[in-house]
């Protein structure tokens, strides 16, 4: 059976493992990005990583058939270069070369988008099992989003399919990290919900004042119990969520809808709701035909689909 290493690089986290062709995760562990240090530090990690994976799993190098790597950005697929990558601070790098250099220019890369890496894994083994037609999403640092056709990932045509967390939502909203006002993320991200939050707590009576490092499962903690200002943070994070996914949803009519990042670890205090927003604003007929479900695999979405990436078609 050959074997795989997958990396998912996020702004706080490298998450990887090694993991069978099967999708059966050998052994994982995760590690500090350390984006503060620049890009050439981030790269010397991550194929150091891969390195100390392969050995980790009793494996040499050698053995392994390909190294796959999701990352936040935006990548040129014909040739592996990034032109930017907001979370992590890269400008124009070029990825699959720089990794060449380190890991050897015999070793297959394969490069995706982190979200499309995720939601292949959800798709092969986790809450979008089954279904060919899928949109995958994340509610981390920022919103993310996949999409996946037939089974395949759809990459648009410069790699920019599936960038719904710059979907605007608010022409003159909070500035987004992309430059721009009002996007997605700004709002329904765990980043956005947090901002939001804080907006209120001034001149508010809540009782996230009394919460010394406050954040969005805090946030969604006292919605639940019933503090007016959290619920109603959370009503309209969910409610912009709902509205975006349905216009999305009137155009692409995917299967599934699969939720994952951190921000789904409320479970079903952000699922129902997200569900009658969806129905507020889709069709009838797509809100029929299109589950909505909470991802499955956790942090090893990205890392099982980063590793099956050379086997995706």
């Amino acid at each position: 059976m050959r074997k795989w290493i997958g990396l998912d690089v996020g702004g706080t986290t490298i998450k990887g493992a090694a993991v069978l062709e099967n999708g059966t995760i050998v052994v994982k562990e995760e590690r500090p990005t350390e984006s503060e240090q620049g890009t050439a530090h981030m790269l010397d990690r991550m194929a150091e990583f891969a390195r100390d994976l392969a050995g980790l799993a009793g494996w040499n190098f050698d053995e392994v058939a390909g190294v796959g790597v999701g990352v936040p950005a935006f990548i040129d697929f014909s040739t592996g270069f990034v032109e930017r990558a907001v979370n992590l601070g890269w400008e124009n790098v070029e990825l699959l070369q720089e990794l060449k250099k380190r890991l050897g220019e015999h070793v297959p890369i394969a490069l995706e988008n982190d979200a499309n890496a995720a939601g292949l894994g959800e798709t092969w083994a986790g809450g979008g099992k089954g279904f060919s037609d899928a949109l995958f999403v994340t509610l981390g640092t920022g919103v993310g989003g996949g999409l996946l056709v037939d089974g395949k990932i759809v990459h648009g045509a410069n790699g920019m399919a599936g960038e719904i967390g710059h979907i605007t939502i608010e022409p003159n909203g909070r500035r987004c990290n992309c430059g721009r006002l009002g996007c997605l993320e700004t709002i329904s991200s765990a980043t956005g919900i947090l901002a939001l939050a804080q907006d209120r707590l001034a001149g508010e009576s809540t009782s996230l004042k009394e919460v010394e490092n406050l954040s969005t499962r805090a946030v969604f903690e006292h919605a639940e119990r019933g503090d007016r200002v959290a619920q109603e943070v959370v009503y309209y994070a969910i409610d912009r969520l709902g509205f975006a996914l349905a216009n999305i949803g009137c155009t692409l009519n995917p299967q599934v809808i699969v939720v994952g990042g951190g921000v789904s670890s409320a479970g079903d205090a952000l699922l129902n709701p997200l569900k009658d927003a969806f129905a507020r604003y889709a069709l009838p007929r797509v809100t029929a035909g299109t589950a909505i479900r909470l991802a499955e695999l956790g942090n090893d979405a990205g890392v099982i689909g980063a590793a099956l990436l050379q086997i995706r078609d």
